[in-house]
């Protein structure tokens, strides 16, 4: 009898154990989106490397990333640059493409250096970076203060810009000329878990579910100051949040418009994919969405009552491709197929995700002018 007994506790010990280290490994699974750190590259991104660079040129490993049509930042450990299109007539090696190197924002590029893609084509602050005036203001949230830049325009009409996963307050610098010479105030913020940001109780990025509220703040704050209309634009989980701030907020009224560059419209999905590209065992990724909910109370109701197609009220532009690894392009075409009469979707191909206007800057921007026109 005390042999059986002290089987049985072994038994049970080993499941307990073995219980205990997989709601671990769900656990650590579930980081690759709830501790996202901004300003770094999301697990789906590869590391190349720099194989030399001559004038004007840059030579990258081989690989379906370093062949993307576009412009795109090129970031490393202290290291920052912007490089152009392919050069399919520059002499190379077959396992290396060629890149146009438009400049080296700071620091400095040397062979062997590991690198990567990032949207992100500026650094710095509007002035710094494009010579455009702006103030720094702090937007009151529930948490604190949140910093943003203003740039100030004679239109009524505010655009306020919301960055998302793996990406700072410095991604919508991409469009910011663009909204500059089109006279729209601009406000781009940084939130809960952003540098210089309060950071959230639980440390985590709740995907959208609770940033939102700092951007309702942002829209209480441009009306406060003058905003008479007001159109969201927001990149991954900003996109997240321009949804759910145009169902929830109290001030909805003033939003006339939604721009979703490269929405997440499933977060479950969203966090297997990031969990996957760290590597993560099938078996294991529905632990980390179990480990998600848990640790965030994060369920799949509240996403659908955000992406619902019937709550939406407002004119929306969507732009996204089928090469997004991250937030499937087939939920956005979805929502569009649904509303057609107020969701507009532009496609984009061979684009990573929250990377649409580096894909096809001339494109975007040319959709982004019509539909902010009546906006106006």
């Amino acid at each position: 009898m005390p042999t059986v007994k002290a089987t049985a506790a072994a038994v049970t010990a080993a499941l307990v154990a073995g219980a205990a280290a997989s709601v671990a490994a769900g656990r650590l699974a579930s980081d690759a989106a709830l501790k996202a750190l901004p300003g770094r590259p999301l697990p789906t991104e590869p590391r190349l490397s720099v194989h030399g660079t001559a004038a004007g040129q840059i030579s990258l490993t081989r690989d379906l990333a370093s062949l993307r049509p576009g412009t795109y930042g090129l970031a490393g450990n202290g290291s920052h640059a912007v490089v152009g299109p392919v050069l399919p007539t520059a002499p190379h090696r077959p396992d290396t493409v060629v890149r146009r190197l438009e400049r080296v924002t700071h620091g400095a590029l040397h062979r062997g250096d590991k690198v990567w893609l990032t949207p992100n084509l500026h650094v710095g602050n509007p002035r710094s970076a494009l010579g455009i005036e702006h103030a720094e203001v702090d937007v009151p949230g529930e948490l604190g203060p949140l910093p943003a830049w203003f740039v100030p325009g004679v239109r009524e009409t505010w655009v306020i810009a919301v960055h998302g996963l793996g990406a700072t307050r410095e991604l919508p610098m991409n469009i910011m000329e663009f909204l500059h010479r089109r006279h729209f105030p601009v406000l781009a913020l940084a939130y809960r878990g952003d540098l210089g940001a309060p950071r959230p109780p639980d440390g985590l990025n709740h995907l959208g579910e609770t940033e939102w509220r700092d951007l309702d703040a942002a829209i209480r704050y441009a009306v406060r100051y003058g905003a008479e209309r007001i159109v969201l634009h927001g990149w991954s989980t900003g996109a997240t949040m321009a949804l759910r701030a145009a169902t929830r907020s109290a001030v909805r009224e003033r939003i006339s418009g939604l721009v979703l560059d490269s929405p997440v419209l499933n977060w479950e999905v969203t966090l297997r994919a990031l969990a996957r590209a760290r590597h993560t065992p099938g078996p294991l990724l529905p632990l980390a969405v179990r480990a998600a909910q848990g640790r965030t109370g994060l369920y799949g109701d509240r996403q659908a009552e955000a992406t619902d197609p019937e709550g939406l009220t407002v004119p929306t532009l969507i732009f996204h491709g089928p090469g997004d690894q991250v937030a499937p392009w087939q939920l956005s075409r979805r929502l569009a197929e649904r509303r057609p009469n107020l969701v507009a979707l532009h496609t984009v191909p061979n684009a990573p995700h929250g990377a649409m206007w580096n894909a096809d800057p001339e494109g975007y921007e040319e959709d982004l002018r019509r539909f902010l026109t009546p906006l106006m």
